[in-house]
């Protein structure tokens, strides 16, 4: 048992004085280093020159109002049985409900199978909410 005990105390001792060696070291070498005078920061800015490099109009004022008209109008369609809702302007999947068409009536069914156009995406939802709840 005692030279389980000289051993830690020699440990202990070992120990310490490498701390003592380590602060000693590391203490000396320390240095406060003055601050910059006057720093520069710089900043980013985005000039505010506005050049408009192409100015002849492509579209007329009402065809682009007509334009953004169509793109706001909704078709709720059923394929394989389900509802989709596509935009007019353009064909590609808008929405895929996962509603099944045989949750409606027989007349609507008909008139889903067809399409059903809506000019927003909330009467679409009140239409959907009106047969579902």
């Amino acid at each position: 048992m005692r030279k389980y005990g000289i051993c830690f105390l020699s440990a202990m001792i070992a120990l310490l004085f490498g701390f003592a060696v380590g602060i000693g070291l590391g203490g000396r070498h320390i240095r406060i280093e003055e601050p910059v005078p006057d720093p520069v920061y710089e900043t980013e800015s985005v000039p505010d020159v506005r050049v408009v490099i192409d100015q002849e109009e492509t579209t007329a004022p009402a065809e682009a109002a007509e334009a953004a008209a169509r793109m706001d109008r909704y078709i709720l369609v059923s394929e394989t049985g389900y509802l989709l809702v596509f935009t007019e302007g353009n064909k590609d999947e808008c929405m895929q409900t996962h509603i099944p068409i045989t949750d409606f009536p027989e007349e609507e069914q008909e008139k889903l199978r067809q399409g059903i156009w809506f000019d927003s995406m909330m009467e679409v939802f009140f239409y959907l909410e009106s047969y579902t709840s």
